[in-house]
């Protein structure tokens, strides 16, 4: 898949590789995903995880949502704004979710603003890939993007990948943001120079 230059290529094969696993089988990616973040020493101590809402075949997020929650972390995930910015606000319960746009699910909560993700000590993002150099393929629209601009440089960002999805790299552009770790079913979280 290397031969793959640009970046809607490489989406179009990743998510054709998503849509092929067998539900079971993201079910199972989804749990070790959520067991290896729940060890990570980041997380464990974290006051506060910037997370989000899986949706159709992304890993499963909401186990994990669950237990950071029940563990005492505030969790706060976005919420879509119409420009395409991220907005933030506190997860209260599998309860406190509500249809979004673009059939996401998003917290009932009152929005604590866009620049809420600046104060999470972990956050944590979709992606269809990621290469060792922290380089993050998105869906393309730059959401994620805007809100790891304003992360501060010590903070613990994660992708949440399948195994098959740690390339050798990622194309790029200049307002592309790199995360400083991944995490995959297999490696557990793999983190980036």
């Amino acid at each position: 898949m290397q031969d793959i230059v640009s970046k809607s290529d490489l989406r179009a094969e990743l998510l054709r590789r998503r849509a092929a696993m067998p539900p079971d089988a993201r079910a199972a990616a989804g749990r070790s995903i959520r067991d290896a973040l729940l060890s990570v020493p980041e997380v464990e101590m974290a006051g506060t995880v910037a997370a989000y809402v899986s949706v159709g075949t992304e890993p499963d997020t909401h186990g994990l949502l669950f237990a950071l929650w029940k563990r005492g972390a505030y969790v706060i995930l976005p919420r879509l704004l119409p420009d395409g910015d991220l907005d933030w606000a506190s997860y209260e319960g599998p309860d406190s979710l509500v249809p979004g746009p673009r059939g996401c699910l998003e917290p009932s909560e009152p929005p604590r603003g866009p620049g809420a993700v600046a104060s999470a000590d972990v956050v944590l993002v979709p992606a269809l890939a990621a290469d060792r150099t922290g380089m993050r393929l998105g869906r393309g629209g730059g959401s994620f993007d805007r809100a790891l601009a304003r992360v501060g440089p010590a903070i613990l960002t994660v992708a949440l990948l399948y195994d098959s999805e740690l390339l050798q790299n990622v194309p790029a552009e200049p307002h592309d943001r790199r995360v400083r770790a991944a995490v995959t079913p297999s490696e557990g979280l793999i983190r980036f120079a």
